[in-house]
């Protein structure tokens, strides 16, 4: 089957788990990330494809949490976390295709919380709340595509800037000049057993927090202008950090590991969601012309890899394995210290988590390439 219906078959085998009364179980528990990235990935499924049922389900579920005078059930603004952003870039295409007053009142309610956000010295956007002084990969994908969005819809060109100033601030604290890698994290306080008390630097290269500063940069620049001052910059630092991606990248799987940097190290595993995720940003990067042509063909044997390895499938139903359940920095039991944490934790099959980047990965595939044969 062609790239775009890896994403279609994946897509129903999702929606064939939906339980009997219409309403996703983990949908209608709690406004959070890992949804909202299913209903995004569902969403620009429908904008591809045309058809009207994948936007009719998400619809559904955002209405489980916006109310009508925009509220957002289960959403604090004073939790103050990145996380919680994610879901509303879900509200812009519910804008534009219902124009119903609520969602532009919940995405005014979202922005509101980034705009007070507690930061850095910097100015850099902390994780949560409960996190003071870090910032993490994670987060810039969280809120960064969200804002610039915000900033487009609205017209707001002075959160272009917040939003450059995010990408940019984030990228030099956590790069290593060595590999050109980014750590998982930086903690500008140096007080946390995570990082090293010299640099702030958390200590080893997550595959998916590089993968969710991938994707962050991407959907951020869609939407930035032109001739924003910031904009060449930030493809710069894009550019750069793919070179480091390719360079680690398995030569003969096409794949990337769970940490980036010790593949062949004991206990080390190809992961699914880091590779769909530079797989689809390197893939929109040189579609949209933010990285160079010499990227395409690192995005296409990434994706071709997926099926080969990580993909099975009967012809109907569409299942993704070796995603790995979660990783973090700090909290109870402590996370994210030593090699044999992230190496350690659940590794699991057709979680929202590897399933939404790898329909995100098949249908830039499916743009970039159109017909052609991605592999021999």
């Amino acid at each position: 089957m062609d790239q775009l219906q890896w994403a279609v078959k994946t897509a129903e085998t999702f929606m064939a788990g939906t339980e009997a009364d219409g309403y996703h179980l983990e949908f209608s528990k709690r406004w959070a990330y890992v949804p909202g990235m299913m209903l995004l990935a569902l969403n620009r499924l429908s904008e591809e494809s045309g058809e009207d049922n994948y936007f009719i389900y998400i619809k559904k579920h955002m209405d489980l949490f916006v109310q009508q005078n925009g509220s957002v059930r289960t959403y604090s603004l004073e939790e103050y976390n990145l996380d919680q952003v994610n879901q509303g870039k879900v509200l812009f295409s519910l804008i534009k295709r219902t124009g119903e007053l609520r969602y532009e009142k919940a995405a005014h309610l979202l922005a509101s919380q980034l705009k007070g956000h507690p930061r850095t010295n910097e100015g850099g956007f902390w994780h949560k709340k409960i996190y003071p002084f870090q910032m993490w990969l994670d987060g810039l994908y969280m809120s960064s595509p969200f804002l610039a969005e915000y900033a487009k819809t609205f017209d707001k060109p002075e959160l272009f800037d917040e939003v450059a100033r995010q990408i940019l601030l984030v990228e030099k604290n956590t790069r290593d000049p060595k590999s050109g890698l980014l750590f998982h994290g930086w903690d500008e306080s140096k007080e946390q057993r995570w990082c090293d008390p010299e640099t702030g630097k958390s200590r080893h290269f997550w595959s998916r927090a590089m993968g969710w500063y991938a994707m962050a940069i991407v959907d951020s620049l869609e939407h930035f202008p032109a001739d924003h001052p910031k904009r060449g910059t930030i493809c710069g630092i894009f550019e750069r950090m793919a070179e480091a991606l390719s360079l680690v990248q398995d030569g003969e799987s096409g794949l990337w590991y769970q940490v980036l940097d010790r593949g062949g190290d004991q206990g080390n595993y190809l992961e699914a969601s880091g590779t769909a995720m530079f797989t689809f940003s390197m893939a929109k990067g040189v579609r949209l012309g933010y990285l160079s042509n010499k990227f395409k063909p690192v995005a296409a044997k990434g994706f071709q890899g997926m099926l080969d390895q990580l993909v099975t499938s009967d012809g109907k139903r569409v299942h993704l394995h070796q995603i790995c359940d979660g990783a973090g920095l700090g909290g109870s039991p402590y996370r994210g210290e030593s090699y044999e944490y992230y190496i350690g934790e659940k590794v699991v099959s057709d979680a929202m988590m590897g399933l939404a980047p790898f329909m995100f990965a098949a249908m830039e595939v499916h743009k970039l390439f159109g017909q052609e044969v991605i592999s021999e």
